[in-house]
């Protein structure tokens, strides 16, 4: 190697070093001495007493009882188990009989006895892993230590055993014969010269990697040791011989679960204050309890992950040669996401998931840390012989930096400052009997839910009987036009107010009621707007007078108007100053969101961009909205991104991590309901829904993953009954047939919507605003009317109920109880007769209404 390679070689590993300084928070270890110091942290402690046994859960200490649970642990493996005691139904967290797995083998046998897996980065970026059984308990590196209505068990992960990395690769011959042979007696110089071969042609003893296992790696140890080898030694054998080999350095990491009793319910706590690591090492994720109640090849029943409303992976489906089941909690992150290729898929609104067998079923809510929360599932036949779901927590984000040094380029990985401050948790509910299911889980959760303030008030008795129609109208968009060849850009104005009073006197006219209006583009520069510091209504539509005189027609004809803004995401840089309050990235540049290209479904970098707000200003934006917003008395509000996107800033000593950013968030929501403004909201994440009236475009069905087997409505299931909602606008949905369109909002309990414009499509031409196709009213508007009807017929009769029961019948017929009736929906294009009942092709019935 030149001297301008090295030279190039260390500016890198300096610079690399400076980009992972920093990453942590755990205290610092005198330098050099980094494994050291952390593992003399570690506190094996006594064996624990039991408390009780049982003769299922055998070799385990009972170590907490409620009145539904036992909870029993191995303190040698640190495996946990439940005993419900209704049920008698024992839940494992490794699968009992895992060691008969045929399909498993290696790590991925090993990581069925693991409770916690680690996941980290060395200086290159590249990604490693540590689990609690190959890495912990095979060292018998565990601690159990009772607390309050359970047991915590803490793990330190690795060891400083010496392993063949720290014998040199190569040792010049007379240097190996008189620093080490010299030195031992006979079976010290048989022991080295067994993993040692003399290469006489070049002068030097090579190591014989093959050699060196088990015994004789334990013998070649203790002849180095006995020789006086020390690391100065091997660092000096590994410079003289130019050698790639790196002194290595023992990896050495600890955390802990604290397993706690909570009525029927399990929770699983890692303390972010108990996970320690080098610093040269950052840990990525975490993987906490991955085949809990995993269910094996002889079992039936489904995986439940919370995908769009909510799916079912029936085991052992086959599904091995698609990919497995990861999707975010409350989306992606576009602060971190730099995907060019869009993937249209659901977004996970409610941090849940579950297993459901025969004998019972498993529940899990992310009650910590759900915001850096993964969804896992996968089914067996892959890695292993089981069907399981489980969390990944991402303790510290990796992005890449590019350098350009001595004509090269080179990647070099850096990390966010700190690692996510949260600890992360999991409740685990027990269910049995008719509610071991997805039906159950979602009674549950809708329950939890109230306890816990996660949803509002019913809806009250004295709001309309008929269902909302839910309609968008777009007032105005930036359009560029030419004046004698010269380009500028201009407000298009597509539906002013005084066309939108038309566009819903019409709708009355057809029969429509309980119209609630989404008003978007009607503010600072059209649907794009400016960041909304202030707010001026666009003259282009109407002005400020123009909107009070809209309001005043609004309230006299009882409709509920909500004008939409986007507080998350910049839509341009007009008053917006992207270098002080954009989100930075990993690069340490502003995140910029490209718009889609829908012909080739990808980012068009050659449209301007908008920018990701950094969570810690959006409060104070929100405030600054509020001051003008309440003056138009709109009684309403409609938050384009608040309640659907969930973004991180890295920017150095100011970052906010995505838990952080889910506070920024609530805080900002409270704010608009202290103002009195009903909330209506694109998406709905979980962290929203306590603010919530209405929620448009939810999710109403899954994401279609092939390794799924149905999609269920879940989410529908745990807030009907307590807010209202729609899922996207017909005229811009993938339906093609308006029966399985009415069907669908049968089904979920959903109202009708629609989004439009007065003008003609025409005017979309030559913006940036392709995505706004067929949205003329005067085309759609009679078809919204019949559809609001048929849709109305049956739903009215059940306009606040919840619903209590949902189940497939057959292939395409599903049935969905209300607490006052039920409808069963037929998607065939055939005829079906299910329970008697006869139902037409497309069609549906209706029974159990009360008058």
């Amino acid at each position: 190697m030149n001297m301008a390679s090295r030279l190039a070689l260390l500016a890198a590993c300096v610079l690399t070093a400076l980009l992972m300084a920093g990453c942590s928070d755990t205290e610092q270890a005198p330098e050099g001495e980094t494994a050291a110091y952390i593992a003399s942290s570690f506190e094996k402690g006594s064996p624990i007493a039991a408390k009780f046994t049982d003769n299922r859960a055998e070799g385990m200490k009972g170590v907490a009882e409620s009145e539904k649970l036992k909870l029993f642990v191995d303190d040698v493996s640190g495996a946990i188990a439940v005993l419900d005691k209704t049920s008698g139904e024992l839940w494992r967290s490794s699968p009992q009989d895992r060691e008969n797995d045929t399909v498993a083998a290696g790590i991925n046998k090993d990581v069925l006895s693991s409770q916690l897996k680690l996941e980290f980065y060395n200086s290159f970026g590249q990604l490693n892993s540590v689990n609690s059984y190959t890495d912990s308990a095979a060292y018998g590196q565990i601690s159990t230590e009772l607390i309050p209505d359970g047991v915590q068990v803490s793990y330190m992960f690795g060891t400083s055993k010496k392993t063949m990395d720290d014998l040199p690769m190569m040792v010049q011959k007379e240097r190996f014969e008189e620093k080490l042979l010299s030195k031992l007696d006979n079976t010290g110089q048989r022991a080295l010269k067994i993993v040692y071969a003399e290469d006489k042609e070049k002068g030097v003893y090579i190591r014989s990697d093959g050699a060196l296992k088990g015994l004789q790696l334990d013998r070649a140890l203790k002849a180095f040791e006995d020789a006086g080898y020390t690391e100065e030694d091997l660092l000096f054998d590994i410079e003289e011989n130019n050698l790639s080999q790196v002194k290595p350095e023992p990896r050495i990491f600890l955390a802990s679960i604290q397993y706690t009793l909570d009525g029927n319910a399990l929770v699983a706590r890692v303390p972010k204050d108990g996970i320690v690591y080098p610093e040269e090492y950052p840990i990525g994720t975490l993987s906490l309890l991955s085949y809990f109640g995993a269910g094996g090849t002889d079992e039936s029943g489904s995986l439940f992950v919370p995908d769009g409303s909510g799916a079912l992976i029936h085991f052992n489906n086959g599904k091995t040669r698609y990919p497995a089941y990861q999707q975010p909690v409350y989306g992606t992150d576009q602060t971190v996401n730099r995907v060019e290729n869009v993937v249209n898929s659901e977004t996970i609104r409610l941090p849940v998931f579950g297993i459901i067998k025969e004998k019972g079923a498993i529940f899990g809510i992310v009650e910590e840390g759900d915001a850096a929360a993964v969804i896992n599932a996968d089914v067996s036949g892959r890695l292993n012989s089981y069907n399981y779901v489980h969390p990944i927590f991402t303790v510290l984000n990796k992005g890449d930096l590019t350098l350009f040094a001595n004509e090269q380029q080179r990647s070099l990985p850096r990390f966010q400052e700190k690692p996510t401050q949260s600890d992360f948790s999991v409740r685990y509910v027990f269910l049995d009997g008719s509610q071991a299911s997805y039906q159950g889980m979602a009674s549950y959760y809708q329950q939890y839910l109230l306890k816990e303030g996660g949803l509002p008030q019913e809806l009250s008795a004295d709001s309309s009987e008929a269902m909302p129609f839910y309609l968008e109208l777009v007032g105005s968009i930036d359009k560029k036009k030419h004046f004698v060849g010269v380009p500028y850009k201009t407000l298009e104005p597509l539906t002013t107010f005084e066309q939108a009073e038309e566009i819903l006197t019409e709708l009355q006219e057809r029969g429509v009621a309980d119209i609630r209006l989404r008003y978007s583009g009607w503010f600072n520069g059209g649907l794009g707007h400016t960041v909304p510091k202030s707010i001026s209504v666009d003259s282009a539509i109407g002005g400020s007078k123009g909107l009070r005189n809209f309001m005043d027609y609004a309230n006299n004809e009882g409709i509920k108007v909500f004008p939409d803004v986007a507080v998350v995401n910049a839509q341009t840089t007009k008053g917006f100053n992207e270098t002080r309050e954009a989100s930075r990235t990993l690069r340490d540049v502003a995140a910029e969101v490209y718009p889609v290209n829908l012909a080739i479904n990808r980012r068009d970098r050659n449209k301007l961009p908008s920018y990701v707000i950094s969570p810690r200003l959006v409060p104070n934006y929100v405030d600054s909205m509020l001051k003008d917003f309440t003056k138009y008395d709109t009684g309403g509000i409609a938050l384009r991104d608040l309640a659907d996107k969930l973004n991180t800033d890295f920017r150095a000593g100011k970052g906010v991590d995505r838990v952080a950013s889910k506070m920024y968030s609530v805080e900002s929501l409270q704010k608009i309901a202290g103002a009195e403004l009903a909330m209506m909201a694109e998406g709905g994440n979980a962290y929203a829904l306590p603010y919530l009236t209405d929620i448009v475009n939810m999710p109403m069905g899954n994401s279609g993953f092939k390794i799924e087997d149905e999609a269920v409505p879940f989410y529908q299931m745990v807030v009907r009954g307590y807010m209202n909602y729609a899922g996207a606008p017909y005229n811009l949905s993938s339906y093609t047939d308006a029966k399985r369109y009415v069907l669908k909002n049968l089904e979920y309990g959903s109202g009708v919507s629609f989004k439009w414009i007065y003008a003609p499509n025409h005017s979309i031409k030559d913006t940036e605003y392709t995505d706004l196709y067929a949205v003329q009213y005067d085309q759609w508007i009679n078809q919204a009317a019949e559809l609001q009807q048929e849709v109305n017929d049956f739903l009215q009769k059940v306009r606040h109920d919840r619903i209590i029961d949902h189940k497939k019948l057959d292939d395409g017929v599903y049935q969905t109880v209300y607490e006052n009736g039920y409808v069963i929906v037929n998607y065939n294009r055939h005829p079906v007769t299910v329970n008697g009942i006869s139902i037409e092709a497309e069609g549906y019935a209706t029974g159990g209404v009360q008058s």
